[in-house]
């Protein structure tokens, strides 16, 4: 009951403006409530969100108390409409239904016109991405050496920006590709645009005439002048065609739904043709100015969906592309409050969406909230219970239909009707004449039926109709298909009787991506089967369900989802038939990496992913494909963002169902307290099996540490938390404290920095390892048992000790504390910082590392000093001695310490020992290098090792560089056979292990005999590191393949593998009882010679799934590796 108090509390407050927030909490009788103890900043109202405000509500006065208190807050700010909302669905839910006569209301007509809906679109902002490749130029996040460049020209922008000197640089007028998904708004962009130019707002100073057309419309015709052309968007009857062709520059062209008619735009005339009356077919004229041959200093802007772009681009000069994205989450609160004229109706709408995540995610489809609005609207007209449960778009549309618009009253003439949609689906058709309704048995009277409906709209000349929205008719098709009354004569459903014309009208790589395929897989969902034979009165055929899923299982077999776009439409139909078994048997990947860019792949990610069940690790990674991950046992997920409440609400309802992830790594992301919240009510789940969370560097506060306590208390699983990096504070460390102790506590490794928390928490740290000794606090850990001297070269420490004693390490970033240190000019760093903690005493001597060479030159051992960082400043501490790698401190106390170098105001050049570290991926025909050169320092290794580890990276190692370098200097990477490095130059810099450190990065296709490189310096080219890499280098460790596109690496290399794998027993012995059965093992070792056998053995795997090919290749890569290396750099 508190759980639904507080959540609809929490989006009744985010209705509130970041003002009207700001004065609810000051009108509030505690105006701490964001404040936890006396001397901490209370939080900003911009910084806390709804659930944030809800929850401390709830906590502090209880449910109803909070809710009343609310209430009348709300009225006292002259805030009456959101309270009304909340009330009167309170009333109708307990039965009771008072009528609200005073609220106003439109007609009662169940729908608004179809042109209506988009003056409520008038001001609602479209998300638009520029990319400077369409969306399914190549897979999201395939290895490609210009992935980097490519990920930083993408950028949101602004509808102002499409044309103009934002958007491009190039000289050439430019042809905007506005692209996206089906119903996701690039019409009502297309629209947008020149209802803007109308009226002023946009573009007027660009363009003298901005011409419509709608290409579905224009298909009508079959040939037509360019005069006729404009006359067609002209207001009067005759254009001034001379006038407005003499200045062609400040012309813009909107080309709308270029993909729906069946046009080869690619076959227009390469000459320009002589006048502007002359009749040419249609698509040749479009073809003609798509492709800058008519009128090259025009500008034009074109829509079409993502699956078209392929057929289109060989037509388009110059383009520029932007995707749509569609609604943000405060643009779908923007609709609805438009939409609905009664502002407490608005309201009521979008809190009762908002408690349906799957249907308010696809709500930022302008298409899906229009239907969610119009159903709405009728529900409560009619007083009907509010909220709609529909949870896929072809649950919502057969809402819409059948149970808004009442479609079934055509009867028998359904059917008719649903065949005349599939018909022009094949043929790409989408008007249609009366003939060609009464073709399928439809009359006068049936088309005015569909017409008062909203169904179909009228075109006038000729008198034609067609569906308000090309989706619809899809759904329709889909629903002919589904009931069998057409066929399907495609290679690619062999067993499924759906259409002849399907896979003549769609490519195969397009087929998942088309809304009547998408619908199909809705429609024969076990509840859409349902609805279909209420609707129609008959029995549907269980073996359409199967064949399809059938074909669709070979589909992700073959592709092993790569995720590219067309991968997400395949996961987008199985999102609409929500077979949970298929789910469970398709999906036994190991390992994936996949980029997500709205919330509706977010949705489509956690429906798939839950059903993963062989996938152990996530990691998440803001910022799309700016590095890329290698295919392991775990999960890369990439987004762009935005992270909002509903964003990480979604996202960790991964965490509430069985399956077997059991690490979870968040770090790097920013997490607000009500992301922190929903997270940890996830982890509480009784169904989450969790054990490691990576909470590095996400922004944490105190105000997030209350909900870790507790669900640290509840949380079955979990073992290990990493809060390193956030500014936790006293009082989170005590809260935490507090959730540590309880006795349901599973937690054995908590990593939190300590540096800057007093000793008072510090002792409260300690006493809690004394009472949990099973409870690790630290980052490292070394108990020395007997009085002596001790080197632990993990960290490069020394310590002489007087008994036995347990010493425990951190490694810190310490750029934070620069600004204590004053001048900070005078001093240089010249080791890592380490936060030791040990028993006072017990230490006789420490040996603290420093990187600077003091053999070969001048150093004072007097400019060393030892830096103590303490809670009111930095101590310096002159060393007892200084060695060539340590500065010794004797009978030492600890805090945060590091060794500083005075710098001299002469300027000396100092010199230090420095490192080279380089690492390796492979990936497909290529291996990728990453280069760095740093000073001696441990921690600054540590942090690259943890860095290229997260991308699998692996390190080679190489012999270390000679002479002594130059800090400050610069130095030159080269390399043999025309290497490719970027950049070419590297500084010799300290650079805290906290802020990302400077490497060179390149890319070689062959390593044959081997790459040789060098390090010189800029100076005189003395070479002062080199090394030869060789394929032998490259570690058995690492994984050396990605998947592929079609085949498996085995069957791609099926011949060379035959003849050159000649330890066939050694590979049989890894697969006899996992892949091969006694009797199959036996039989292929029976055979005289190895290639004999293995062409045994591929005998036997004709019947193997993807894994078990896995498997395959993992045993030749143990037994064969220079191999497996050479196969796959062909």
């Amino acid at each position: 009951m508190a759980e639904g108090v507080k959540q609809r509390l929490a989006w009744t407050l985010e209705l509130m403006s970041k003002e009207q927030l700001r004065e609810f909490l000051l009108r509030l009788p505690d105006k701490d409530l964001c404040q936890h103890s006396p001397g901490v900043t209370p939080a900003q109202p911009e910084e806390v969100g709804g659930m944030e405000v809800a929850s401390r509500l709830v906590a502090q006065h209880g449910e109803q108390q909070a809710w009343e208190l609310a209430q009348q807050t709300w009225e006292q700010m002259g805030l009456s409409q959101l309270c009304a909302p909340a009330r009167k669905e309170s009333a109708m839910q307990s039965g009771v239904k008072e009528k609200y006569q005073n609220q106003r209301r439109e007609s009662s007509c169940p729908t608004q016109s179809w042109r209506n809906e988009y003056l409520h679109q008038k001001s609602t902002q479209l998300l638009l991405l520029h990319r400077s490749q369409h969306r399914g130029y190549d897979f999201l996040l395939r290895s490609r050496k210009n992935h980097q460049v490519v990920d930083k020209q993408r950028h949101l922008m602004e509808i102002g920006d499409l044309f103009g000197p934002g958007l491009s640089t190039q000289e050439e007028p430019p042809t905007v590709v506005v692209h996206g998904v089906a119903g996701i708004g690039k019409s009502t962009l297309a629209r947008q645009v020149r209802r803007a130019w109308e009226e002023g707002r946009l573009f007027r100073d660009l363009f003298k005439h901005v011409f419509y057309f709608n290409c579905r419309e224009l298909a009508q015709s079959e040939t037509m002048s360019l005069a006729e052309l404009i006359t067609k968007d002209w207001a009067a009857p005759d254009a001034p065609i001379g006038q407005i062709l003499s200045q062609p520059e400040q012309l813009l062209f909107i080309l709308d739904n270029l993909d729906e008619p069946k046009w080869d735009l690619k076959e227009q005339s390469s000459e320009l043709c002589p006048h502007w009356s002359q009749q040419q077919q249609v698509h040749t004229l479009l073809g003609s100015l798509l492709n800058k041959t008519l009128l090259p200093t025009a500008s034009l802007l074109i829509t079409a969906r993502i699956t078209a772009l392929r057929k289109l681009i060989p037509s388009l000069k110059h383009p520029l592309w932007v995707e749509v994205l569609g609604f943000s989450e405060s643009a779908r609160k923007e609709y609805f409050f438009q939409y609905f004229t009664d502002e407490s109706q608005g309201i009521r709408a979008f809190i009762s969406v908002k408690s349906n995540p799957a249907l308010f995610t696809m709500c930022l489809m302008p298409l899906v909230s229009w239907l969610v609005c119009t159903c709405l609207k009728q529900q409560m007209e009619q007083e009907q219970p509010l909220p709609l449960t529909s949870q896929t778009t072809t649950a919502l549309c057969l809402h819409y239909f059948f149970h808004v618009l009442q479609a079934q009253s055509l009867g028998t003439k359904l059917r008719g009707f649903c065949s005349l949609a599939a018909e022009g689906t094949c043929q790409g058709k989408t008007l249609f004449s009366p003939e060609d309704f009464r073709e399928h048995g439809l009359d006068e009277s049936n088309i005015s039926t569909l017409l008062n409906m909203g169904v179909l709209r009228e075109h006038p000349t000729p008198q034609s109709y067609s569906f308000i929205h090309l989706c619809f008719q899809e759904l329709f098709a889909a629903m002919s298909y589904a009931l069998g009354d057409r066929v399907l004569k495609s290679g690619s459903f062999k067993n499924i009787k759906i259409t002849p014309d399907l896979r003549d009208a769609y490519d195969r790589r397009d087929l998942f991506g088309k809304p009547t395929i998408c619908f199909l897989f809705g429609l024969l969902s076990d509840q859409g089967m349902r609805e279909m034979e209420s609707i129609f009165k008959c029995s549907l055929s269980r073996e359409r369900h199967r064949s399809l899923l059938d074909f669709a299982k070979s589909e992700v077999l073959e592709n092993h989802l790569n995720l590219d776009p067309y991968s997400w439409h395949l996961l987008h139909c199985f999102y609409e038939i929500q077979d949970e078994d298929f789910m469970k048997n398709t999906f036994t990947f190991y390992g994936m990496r996949i980029c997500v860019q709205t919330d509706m792949e977010l949705l489509l990610f956690t429906f798939f992913f839950t059903f993963c069940h062989h996938i152990e690790r996530l990691q998440l990674i803001e910022g799309g494909q700016h590095r890329q991950a290698r295919r392991t046992s775990g999960a890369f997920l990439y987004s762009w963002g935005p992270f909002t409440d509903s964003w990480w609400q979604m996202f960790f309802s991964i965490l509430k169902v069985p399956r077997s992830l059991r690490e979870l790594d968040l770090s790097g992301n920013s997490l607000s307290c009500s992301a922190v919240q929903s997270l940890c009510d996830a982890l509480k789940s009784p169904h989450c099996h969790l054990a490691t969370l990576r909470l590095v560097s996400c922004g944490l506060t105190h105000n997030c540490c209350q909900d870790l306590a507790s669900m640290l208390g509840v949380s079955p699983s979990l073992t290990e938390l990493n809060l390193r990096h956030n500014e936790l504070g006293d009082l989170g460390v005590k809260l935490l404290c507090k959730g540590l102790r309880q006795p349901a506590c599973q937690l054995r490794n908590l990593r939190l920095y300590q540096t800057q928390l007093s000793e008072e928490v510090k002792k409260m740290l300690r006493l809690l390892q004394q009472e949990k000794p099973q409870l690790l606090i630290s980052s490292r850990r070394v108990h020395f048992p007997v009085a002596g001297s001790y080197h632990w070269p993990n960290v490069g420490l020394h310590f002489v000790v007087t008994e036995p004693v347990t010493i425990e390490i951190e490694f810190c970033a310490w750029d934070q504390f620069l600004d204590q240190i004053v001048p900070w000019h005078n001093w240089m760093v010249a080791g890592p910082l380490f936060d030791i903690k040990v028993k006072p005493g017990a230490v006789a001597a420490v040996y603290l590392p420093h990187f600077i060479a003091l053999q070969g030159q001048h150093v004072d051992i007097s400019w060393f000093q030892v830096a103590h960082i303490k809670e009111d400043g930095i101590l310096m501490e002159k060393p007892a001695r200084v060695e060539p790698h340590y500065v010794v401190l004797e009978n030492p106390s600890f805090s945060p310490i590091v060794v500083l170098l005075r710098k001299i105001q002469t300027a000396l050049s100092i010199r230090v020992i420095a490192n080279v570290l380089l690492y390796y991926r492979l990936q497909p025909g290529e291996v990728k290098f990453h280069l760095y050169l740093i000073p001696g320092d441990c921690t600054i290794q540590k942090a690259i090792d943890d860095e290229e580890k997260k991308f699998q990276f692996f390190q080679i190692r190489k012999p270390p560089v000679q002479p002594q370098l130059h800090m400050g200097s610069r130095y030159t990477v080269s390399g043999s056979d025309k290497l490719e490095i970027i950049p070419e130059e590297l500084e010799l810099c300290y650079r805290s292990p906290g802020k990302p450190q400077l490497f060179s990065e390149f890319y070689v296709g062959h390593l044959g005999s081997g790459i040789r490189l060098q390090i010189k310096s800029k100076n005189d080219e003395t070479v002062v590191w080199e090394a030869l890499v060789k394929s032998g280098d490259l570690s058995s460790a690492a994984p050396l393949r990605d998947a592929p596109t079609s085949l498996h690496f085995v069957d791609q290399h099926r011949e060379d593998l035959v003849a050159r794998v000649t330890s066939v027993d050694a590979v049989l012995d890894k697969l006899h009882g996992q892949v091969l059965s006694e009797e199959q093992y036996e039989r292929v070792r029976a055979e005289p010679t190895n290639p004999d056998k293995m062409r045994k053995l591929f005998s036997f795997s004709k019947s193997w799934d993807w894994t078990c090919k896995e498997q395959l290749y993992r045993a030749l890569k143990d037994t064969h590796l220079p191999l497996i290396v050479e196969l796959l750099e062909k």
